[in-house]
């Protein structure tokens, strides 16, 4: 089974995702951040479920989609994943290090 962790900026992105739905329904807000946390549970037994990232072509970088969010994460090992950021599809993807 994989371990996947979460970046600071990973984490930091599920908190202005729950603050911004929050001020309009903090029940929805709850919903959408378990929908993702959820969405990325499939990655521990499969961890290639995603596809490769178009604006990087790297191999490693992937991404899921939970609704009008990107999931993207690196394989950094054969048993680990790191969660890298959760992304609205609507904005620009900004270069991802």
């Amino acid at each position: 089974m994989v371990r996947i962790t979460w970046t600071h900026q990973s984490v930091k992105d599920l908190e202005n995702i729950y603050e911004y739905i929050s001020k309009d329904s903090v029940k929805y807000a709850r919903i959408q951040i378990i929908r993702i946390r959820d969405r990325v549970k499939i990655l521990k037994s499969h961890p290639e479920a995603g596809r490769v990232v178009p604006e990087t072509a790297e191999a490693s970088i992937r991404e899921i989609i939970s609704g009008s969010f990107r999931i993207i994460y690196r394989i950094k090992e054969d048993k680990l994943i790191e969660i890298i950021t959760i992304h609205h599809s609507a904005r620009q993807l900004q270069p991802i290090k």
